[in-house]
C-alpha cells in the first residue's frame, strides 16, 4: 500500500516538472509577445536560454530537453516571421532557429549535468565528514572546512571558466543570425571557430570531472592497475605519442641510459605519470624552449626525470604543488589536480616523487623500486 502512494507520489512529481517547464515556456512567450515588434530574435532567444536554464538546475536533463523543444516551437511560431505558423520565410531565420535548438539543448543539458555532479560532489563531502568524525574532532573539522574550500575554489574557478567561454561563442551566433545578411560580420568560418569553443570547452568540463573521479579513486585505493614488464623505452615512447599535440612547439630532447632494467607496473598509469609532468612542463615555458627527459638506474631505484626552461618553482611551494586544488599566482592553467594525480600514482606503485633545483625552470623527478620488476 505504501509502495503504490510512493509510486504515486513520484509520479505525480515528475509530472509537474514538466507542467512547471511548460508555464514557464507559456509565461515567458506571454510576457514577450506584446514587445516583440520592439526588441530583437536574439534578445527573445536569450531569455529562453534563460527558462531552459532555470528547468535544468531544478529538475534536470530530461525536463531541459523538453524546455528546449518547447522553447524552439514558441521561438518558431510567435517570434519568426511569418507568426503563428511553422512556416518560415527568410533562410537565416531556418538557420536561427537551428542555432537556438543546438544551443539551448548543449546549454541545458550542460546545467543539468553540472547540477547532478555538485550533487555527487555534496554526497562525497557529506561522506568524508563522517568519515572526519571518527577522529580527532577538532582535526575533522580543519580538514573538511580545507576540503570545501579546495572544493569551492575548483568549481569556481574551473567551471565558470569554460561556462563563461561557451556562453560567449554561443551569444556571438545568436547576435549574428539575429542581424541582416547585409550587416553580418561573422563569416562561416567564424562560426566554425566559435562551434570549435563551445566543443573544446564542453571537453576541459569533463576533463575535469574525469580527474576528481580518478583522484578519488586513487586516494581511496580503489586501482587495480595490470602490472607488466615493461621498458623505459617504452613507458616514454607511449607517453611522446600522447603528447606529440601539445609538444609540437617545443624542442624535446631524450636522454636515456643503457642496460636499463624492464619494470613491472602499470604501463598506462606510468605513462599518464610523464605525459602529466610533459604537460605542466610545456603549460609553463615559453613557445621554442627545450624540454628535456631523461632516465637512469640510482641503486636500488630507476629514476625519471622532466627538465624545462619555464618559470621555475619556489624552494616554499615545491611540497604544496602536488596537493589536490593547488594554486599559486602564477600557476593557474590548470584544474590543480594534475600533479597530485601523479603523486598518487608514484606512491600507489611505491615510488617517490619531488623537485630538485635547477639553473633555469623546473625539474620534477620521480623513482620506481626495482623490487617491482621482473628483472
Amino acid at each position: 500500500m505504501n509502495k503504490g502512494h510512493s509510486d504515486a507520489g513520484r509520479k505525480s512529481h515528475q509530472f509537474l516538472r514538466y507542467v512547471i517547464a511548460t508555464v514557464g515556456v507559456a509565461g515567458a512567450t506571454v510576457l514577450l509577445i506584446p514587445f516583440r515588434e520592439h526588441i530583437n530574435s536574439t534578445t527573445i532567444a536569450l531569455i529562453f536560454l534563460l527558462v531552459v536554464l532555470f528547468i535544468a538546475r531544478l529538475f534536470g536533463s530530461l525536463p531541459a530537453l523538453f524546455t528546449s523543444l518547447m522553447a524552439a516551437f514558441s521561438f518558431n511560431f510567435f517570434f519568426l516571421p511569418p507568426f503563428y505558423t511553422l512556416t518560415i520565410a527568410e533562410p537565416q531565420n531556418w538557420i536561427a532557429l537551428f542555432v537556438f535548438l543546438s544551443v539551448a539543448v548543449t546549454v541545458g543539458q550542460l546545467s543539468a549535468t553540472a547540477k547532478n555532479r555538485a550533487e555527487i560532489a555534496e554526497n562525497l563531502y557529506k561522506e568524508l565528514q563522517g568519515a572526519f568524525e571518527q577522529a580527532s574532532q577538532a582535526e575533522a573539522l580543519k580538514r573538511s572546512e580545507k576540503l570545501k574550500s579546495s572544493l569551492l575554489d575548483a568549481v569556481t574557478h574551473d567551471i565558470r571558466t569554460p561556462l563563461t567561454s561557451i556562453k560567449a561563442a554561443t551569444t556571438m551566433l545568436l547576435e549574428e543570425h539575429g542581424k541582416d545578411a547585409i550587416h553580418r560580420t561573422l563569416n562561416p568560418e567564424r562560426h566554425g571557430d566559435l562551434l570549435e569553443v563551445i566543443d573544446e570547452e564542453t571537453d576541459r568540463l569533463n576533463t575535469f570531472v574525469e580527474s576528481m573521479v580518478e583522484l578519488a579513486r586513487i586516494e581511496a585505493g580503489d586501482v587495480n592497475w595490470r602490472r607488466t614488464p615493461v621498458t623505459v623505452d617504452e613507458i616514454i615512447a607511449n607517453a611522446l605519442q600522447r603528447a606529440s599535440g601539445i609538444t609540437r612547439n617545443h624542442h624535446v630532447k631524450v636522454k636515456v641510459k643503457p642496460n636499463l632494467p624492464t619494470l613491472k607496473v602499470g604501463p598506462k598509469a606510468i605513462a599518464e605519470v610523464l605525459y602529466n609532468l610533459i604537460d605542466n612542463a610545456v603549460k609553463y615555458s615559453d613557445v621554442g624552449s627545450e624540454i628535456t627527459i631523461r632516465s637512469d638506474r640510482v641503486d636500488a631505484t630507476v629514476r625519471f626525470s622532466v627538465d624545462d626552461e619555464g618559470i621555475g618553482i619556489p624552494l616554499s611551494e615545491r611540497e604544496n604543488v602536488f596537493h589536490k586544488f593547488y594554486r599559486n599566482d602564477k600557476a593557474s592553467k590548470g584544474f590543480g589536480m594534475g600533479l597530485a594525480i601523479v603523486n598518487g600514482i608514484i606512491e600507489a606503485h611505491g615510488g617517490r616523487i619531488w623537485i630538485e633545483d635547477a639553473e633555469r625552470g623546473s625539474n620534477f623527478v620521480f623513482e620506481l623500486p626495482i623490487e617491482v620488476s621482473n628483472e
